[in-house]
Protein backbone atom coordinates (compact mmCIF):
# COMPACT_ATOMS: atom_id res chain seq x y z
CA UNK A 1 0.00 0.00 0.00
CA UNK A 2 1.38 3.17 -0.75
CA UNK A 3 1.24 6.04 1.96
CA UNK A 4 0.77 9.44 0.19
CA UNK A 5 2.10 12.54 2.58
CA UNK A 6 0.24 15.97 3.40
CA UNK A 7 2.04 17.38 0.29
CA UNK A 8 0.86 14.27 -2.06
CA UNK A 9 4.57 12.51 -2.54
CA UNK A 10 4.52 8.93 -2.29
CA UNK A 11 6.73 7.50 0.74
CA UNK A 12 8.89 5.27 -0.26
CA UNK A 13 8.71 1.84 1.16
CA UNK A 14 9.62 1.42 4.53
CA UNK A 15 10.74 -2.73 4.14
CA UNK A 16 10.73 -3.43 0.48
CA UNK A 17 13.44 -4.98 -2.05
CA UNK A 18 16.45 -2.53 -3.43
CA UNK A 19 14.72 -2.13 -6.80
CA UNK A 20 11.07 -0.89 -4.88
CA UNK A 21 13.24 1.04 -2.47
CA UNK A 22 15.38 3.26 -4.54
CA UNK A 23 12.18 3.91 -7.36
CA UNK A 24 10.27 4.84 -3.61
CA UNK A 25 12.93 7.16 -3.11
CA UNK A 26 13.28 8.36 -6.70
CA UNK A 27 9.85 9.25 -7.04
CA UNK A 28 9.17 11.05 -3.54
CA UNK A 29 12.32 13.43 -4.56
CA UNK A 30 10.22 13.63 -8.12
CA UNK A 31 7.77 14.76 -6.24
CA UNK A 32 9.06 16.92 -4.02
CA UNK A 33 10.43 18.93 -6.83
CA UNK A 34 6.52 18.91 -8.58
CA UNK A 35 5.65 20.23 -5.01
CA UNK A 36 7.39 22.86 -4.69
CA UNK A 37 7.01 23.94 -8.82
CA UNK A 38 3.44 23.90 -8.29
CA UNK A 39 0.75 26.50 -8.79
CA UNK A 40 3.20 29.30 -9.88
CA UNK A 41 2.91 31.89 -12.40
CA UNK A 42 5.59 32.90 -14.81
CA UNK A 43 6.75 35.14 -12.13
CA UNK A 44 6.96 32.34 -9.52
CA UNK A 45 9.10 30.02 -11.91
CA UNK A 46 11.19 32.94 -13.10
CA UNK A 47 11.80 34.19 -9.39
CA UNK A 48 15.31 33.76 -8.10
CA UNK A 49 17.57 34.13 -4.52
CA UNK A 50 20.21 36.16 -3.93
CA UNK A 51 23.16 36.28 -6.64
CA UNK A 52 21.82 33.04 -8.12
CA UNK A 53 19.89 33.13 -11.53
CA UNK A 54 18.90 29.72 -10.91
CA UNK A 55 14.93 29.29 -11.07
CA UNK A 56 12.34 26.88 -10.82
CA UNK A 57 10.91 27.14 -14.06
CA UNK A 58 14.78 26.57 -14.95
CA UNK A 59 14.71 23.48 -12.54
CA UNK A 60 11.95 21.72 -14.40
CA UNK A 61 13.85 22.07 -17.72
CA UNK A 62 17.15 21.05 -16.39
CA UNK A 63 15.63 17.74 -14.72
CA UNK A 64 13.55 17.21 -17.84
CA UNK A 65 17.45 16.97 -19.62
CA UNK A 66 18.66 15.14 -17.08
CA UNK A 67 15.84 12.67 -17.50
CA UNK A 68 16.13 12.06 -20.65
CA UNK A 69 19.92 12.01 -20.30
CA UNK A 70 20.54 9.46 -17.82
CA UNK A 71 17.37 6.89 -18.80
CA UNK A 72 16.72 7.35 -23.00
CA UNK A 73 20.61 8.60 -23.79
CA UNK A 74 23.19 6.67 -21.40
CA UNK A 75 20.74 3.94 -20.47
CA UNK A 76 19.48 2.80 -23.71
CA UNK A 77 21.59 4.28 -26.05
CA UNK A 78 19.14 6.43 -27.89
CA UNK A 79 19.53 9.54 -29.55
CA UNK A 80 18.64 13.27 -27.77
CA UNK A 81 14.88 13.92 -27.95
CA UNK A 82 14.09 17.31 -28.61
CA UNK A 83 14.39 20.17 -28.09
CA UNK A 84 17.77 18.59 -27.05
CA UNK A 85 18.54 17.21 -30.53
CA UNK A 86 19.11 21.15 -31.84
CA UNK A 87 20.67 22.31 -28.69
CA UNK A 88 24.51 24.08 -29.61
CA UNK A 89 25.21 22.82 -26.50
CA UNK A 90 28.97 24.65 -27.25
CA UNK A 91 26.81 28.29 -27.28
CA UNK A 92 25.58 27.63 -24.44
CA UNK A 93 26.29 25.15 -21.87
CA UNK A 94 23.40 26.32 -19.78
CA UNK A 95 20.54 26.37 -22.12
CA UNK A 96 18.62 23.88 -20.47
CA UNK A 97 18.41 26.65 -17.59
CA UNK A 98 18.71 29.79 -19.56
CA UNK A 99 15.89 29.24 -22.10
CA UNK A 100 13.15 28.25 -19.17
CA UNK A 101 12.23 31.69 -19.10
CA UNK A 102 10.74 31.98 -22.54
CA UNK A 103 8.40 28.67 -21.53
CA UNK A 104 5.14 28.66 -20.05
CA UNK A 105 4.56 27.06 -16.49
CA UNK A 106 2.42 25.01 -18.27
CA UNK A 107 4.98 24.00 -21.29
CA UNK A 108 7.44 23.07 -18.37
CA UNK A 109 5.65 21.02 -16.55
CA UNK A 110 4.48 19.47 -19.24
CA UNK A 111 8.07 18.86 -20.55
CA UNK A 112 9.28 17.58 -17.43
CA UNK A 113 6.30 14.94 -16.67
CA UNK A 114 6.57 14.10 -20.26
CA UNK A 115 10.60 13.42 -19.28
CA UNK A 116 9.63 11.52 -16.15
CA UNK A 117 6.83 9.03 -17.30
CA UNK A 118 9.43 8.08 -20.34
CA UNK A 119 12.33 7.64 -17.34
CA UNK A 120 9.48 5.14 -15.84
CA UNK A 121 8.75 2.90 -18.98
CA UNK A 122 12.89 2.71 -19.80
CA UNK A 123 13.45 1.91 -16.15
CA UNK A 124 10.86 -0.78 -16.36
CA UNK A 125 12.27 -1.74 -19.54
CA UNK A 126 15.98 -2.28 -17.96
CA UNK A 127 14.53 -3.86 -15.26
CA UNK A 128 13.04 -6.79 -17.05
CA UNK A 129 16.11 -6.90 -19.19
CA UNK A 130 18.29 -7.29 -16.20
CA UNK A 131 17.56 -5.82 -13.15
CA UNK A 132 19.78 -2.98 -11.28
CA UNK A 133 22.76 -4.55 -12.55
CA UNK A 134 22.01 -3.78 -16.78
CA UNK A 135 24.71 -1.60 -17.61
CA UNK A 136 24.06 1.12 -19.51
CA UNK A 137 24.25 1.15 -23.47
CA UNK A 138 26.60 4.10 -23.15
CA UNK A 139 29.62 4.76 -20.74
CA UNK A 140 32.42 7.47 -19.79
CA UNK A 141 35.02 7.85 -22.00
CA UNK A 142 37.43 6.23 -19.99
CA UNK A 143 35.40 3.14 -20.55
CA UNK A 144 33.76 2.99 -17.59
CA UNK A 145 29.89 2.24 -17.39
CA UNK A 146 27.26 2.48 -15.01
CA UNK A 147 24.84 -0.09 -13.91
CA UNK A 148 20.63 1.38 -13.51
CA UNK A 149 21.51 1.07 -9.91
CA UNK A 150 24.13 3.89 -10.25
CA UNK A 151 21.70 5.57 -12.05
CA UNK A 152 18.83 5.59 -9.47
CA UNK A 153 21.13 6.44 -7.31
CA UNK A 154 22.70 9.26 -8.68
CA UNK A 155 19.30 10.77 -10.06
CA UNK A 156 18.14 10.48 -6.44
CA UNK A 157 21.30 12.23 -5.65
CA UNK A 158 20.00 14.71 -8.18
CA UNK A 159 16.62 15.76 -7.47
CA UNK A 160 17.57 16.09 -3.51
CA UNK A 161 20.43 18.55 -4.28
CA UNK A 162 18.25 20.09 -6.50
CA UNK A 163 14.95 20.17 -4.15
CA UNK A 164 17.30 22.20 -1.65
CA UNK A 165 17.39 24.55 -4.16
CA UNK A 166 13.49 24.58 -4.93
CA UNK A 167 13.21 25.07 -1.16
CA UNK A 168 14.86 28.43 -0.99
CA UNK A 169 13.37 29.51 -4.46
CA UNK A 170 9.97 28.53 -3.27
CA UNK A 171 9.99 30.52 -0.23
CA UNK A 172 11.05 33.60 -1.33
CA UNK A 173 8.00 33.64 -3.89
CA UNK A 174 5.41 32.78 -1.84
CA UNK A 175 6.14 32.14 1.84
CA UNK A 176 5.73 28.05 1.21
CA UNK A 177 8.22 26.62 3.33
CA UNK A 178 8.90 22.62 3.78
CA UNK A 179 10.99 19.97 3.69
Amino acid sequence: MTVIDEQGRPEPPIAAGETATLLGYLDYQRSTLAWKCSGLDEAGLRATVGVSSMTLGGLLKHMSYVEDHWFSRALHGNDPQPPWDTVDWSADRDWDWNSAAADSPEQLHAMWQGFVARSRELTEKALADGGPDRLAERGWPDGTTPSLRWILCHMIEEYARHNGHADLIRESVDGVTGE
